[in-house]
């Protein structure tokens, strides 16, 4: 059997499982989501070995060289041999936890909760004029 020498990059990005569909892998591509050798690629641009392949994916970017082509969707074992991955590590779950998450269903902050929102991000102390002391005019 003849073994391929390029593939689309959405077959490829399916085939080693770095995304669940093939669809998927076009929409990611459509989205601008997908990189190789540093370019913008559409769904049907074709790869070879030895391509550096950017996937980004639920906020997390994957870099891959691609060490074989293959089209058929394999078992994870097969498939981790078709590229070598050279992607950053995760950021620390500390971090993940740290980032501010508004509930679900809560809708958009009122003018009031974007103010205090944009301090806390801010760091800023709060000016709150109702604070302030008025000076009474005296009458005479």
């Amino acid at each position: 059997m003849e073994e391929r020498t390029t593939a689309r990059v959405d077959s490829w990005l399916w085939a080693v499982r770095l995304t669940k569909t093939r669809s998927a892998a076009s929409d990611a591509c459509r989205g601008g989501h997908v990189r190789v050798n540093g370019t913008r690629v559409k769904a049907a641009q074709a790869i070879k070995v030895g391509d550096e392949v950017r996937v980004r994916l639920h906020g997390i970017e994957k870099v891959v060289i691609v060490s074989r082509i293959i089209v058929k969707r394999v078992g994870a074992p097969v498939a981790a041999e078709c590229y070598v991955d050279k992607s950053p590590p995760p950021p620390p779950r500390e971090v993940l936890a740290a980032l501010p998450v508004r509930d679900r269903g809560a809708g958009r902050p009122t003018k009031r909760e974007r103010r205090e929102i944009e301090r806390l991000m801010r760091g800023s102390p709060r000016r709150d004029v109702r604070h302030v002391p008025h000076e009474v005019p005296e009458d005479g």
